[in-house]
């Protein structure tokens, strides 16, 4: 009977005893209804999705709230700017935000990227910006040179087409007879993506380089969808007789009217019409033998490349999800630009290290590249191939054809760059923060407070 207890014990020597009951639930969770807790550790299957979880929201959080903390500190390098007077007789200082949406995409996470890296900064420095967007590949090319020629013609340029009279030219007379002046200093330019800036580029060299009136092909495309063919008279007198025994027949009265015979509402005639994008004024090829606007001043307003990481497709999974665990970096690199925009700080763009009337992207090495044309070279490789795709070989591709820089507007151009002292200043400022934040959680000992130190110095 002893050996049996002694093969019967888990350690195996001689028993120890019966087992011990097990432990009766808290009375407190009986009372609620709920069921005993007790402390074990979790399963081999649930270890793992906590840890999945877990790492996957640690990451994340540290993400949002060191990109948090990187916009603080941009933020508070520009913020005394919102803290200076202004004269009541001039204009604040306006930038110009050119958003396009992205290729293979909508206008919408154009805006949210500007929305979310852009506008923080510029809101902390109360500084004004006019946007200017584009829903399709040229909105923006064709809307800065649009502004360009408008800008010309103010200057006394000669031209067919007068200038019309629209909203901005009667506000600016009214601020003219009042004795209100506009900004003094340059005001700049924001453009996001490689995609908007090839096409603000463009927009550049059509407006100073290109005429002031339309091309005759662009005139006679606008006019052709327009006409309508006669038709002959042997249609027209069989098209009367088909009507005629239409009408005859008794089923002529419940006939259904054509779309077109259909009375439009007025709220549709009176609705403006969508404008149509103008084609271009001028291509590449003619930069050389175009001559520079008169009006073009000796520097154009400074601009800013703003980058835009926008990659689709399934397969790309692993690269969003690594790119939306890194925000912070993006944050870093839009923020730093954005303030130089803001401070207006600002160089001349790098020449080439050759020189010569253009050039272009393709068939020379880096050296031999204007720094405009290198900006954001990256991203292209992150189009969708659907954007790849030449539909129409007549239509130019300001996306897919290579930039093209004429040195009369490259030597003109300027960019945003924050000078190292101003860098220097935000990076102490957000060291100084983090510190203090890291002494608030652990003080040193001796700066540790004792809970009744100060509270007799007030008595006598």
């Amino acid at each position: 009977m002893a050996e049996q207890d002694a093969k019967a014990s888990p350690t195996g020597g001689p028993s120890s005893g019966p087992a011990k009951p097990p432990k009766p639930p808290n009375p407190i969770w009986r009372m609620m209804g709920l069921p005993n807790f007790r402390w074990k550790l979790p399963s081999r299957n649930w270890m793992i999705f906590l840890t999945i979880t877990g790492s996957w929201t640690a990451a994340v959080m540290y993400d949002r709230r060191e990109k948090k903390r990187i916009q603080r500190k941009w933020a508070k390098l520009v913020e005394h700017i919102a803290q200076e007077s202004m004269d009541e007789r001039q204009l604040p200082r306006k930038l110009t935000v050119y958003v396009s949406a992205p290729p293979a995409d909508g206008l919408v996470p154009a805006r949210d990227h500007f929305h979310e890296y852009v506008k923080p900064i510029l809101v902390a420095a109360a500084l004004d910006w006019d946007a200017v967007e584009g829903r399709r590949e040229g909105d923006v090319r064709a809307g800065l040179a649009e502004r360009i020629r408008k800008l010309r013609k103010k200057k006394g340029e000669p031209a067919n087409e007068p200038l019309e009279v629209e909203l901005e030219e009667i506000l600016e007379e009214t601020r003219n007879r009042a004795g209100v002046r506009e900004w003094d200093g340059p005001g700049g330019d924001i453009v996001i993506g490689r995609h908007a800036w090839k096409e603000y580029v463009r927009g550049l060299h059509e407006g100073w380089l290109g005429p002031l009136d339309p091309p005759a092909s662009a005139v006679e495309e606008s006019i052709a969808p327009t006409s309508t063919p006669t038709e002959a008279p042997v249609e027209t007198s069989t098209l009367s007789q088909l009507s005629a025994t239409d009408n005859a027949s008794p089923t002529a009265a419940t006939e259904v009217p054509k779309p077109e015979e259909v009375e439009k509402p007025k709220e549709e005639e009176n609705k403006p019409k969508k404008k149509k994008q103008p084609p271009p004024f001028n291509t590449p090829a003619d930069y050389r033998d175009s001559a520079l606007s008169p009006s073009c001043p000796r520097a154009l307003g400074p601009s800013a490349a703003i980058p835009f990481p926008h990659l689709l497709g399934f397969l790309n999974f692993p690269i969003r999800m690594y790119r939306f665990l890194n925000r912070r970096k993006v944050a870093d690199d839009i923020g730093r630009q954005t303030a130089a925009a803001v401070l207006g700080a600002y160089r001349p763009y790098h020449a080439p290290a050759e020189s010569g009337p253009s050039f272009s992207d393709e068939d020379v090495d880096e050296s031999s590249k204007w720094e405009q044309q290198r900006l954001l070279q990256h991203e292209e490789p992150d189009w969708h191939k659907t954007v790849r795709e030449r539909k129409h070989d007549r239509k130019e591709r300001v996306w897919l054809d290579e930039m093209v820089i004429d040195p009369r507007i490259g030597e003109r151009m300027r960019r945003f760059e924050l000078d190292s002292e101003a860098e220097e200043r935000a990076n102490r400022w957000a060291s100084e923060k983090g510190e203090l934040w890291f002494k608030s959680l652990w003080p040193k000992r001796e700066e540790r407070k004792k809970p009744w130190e100060g509270l007799n110095d007030d008595v006598d």
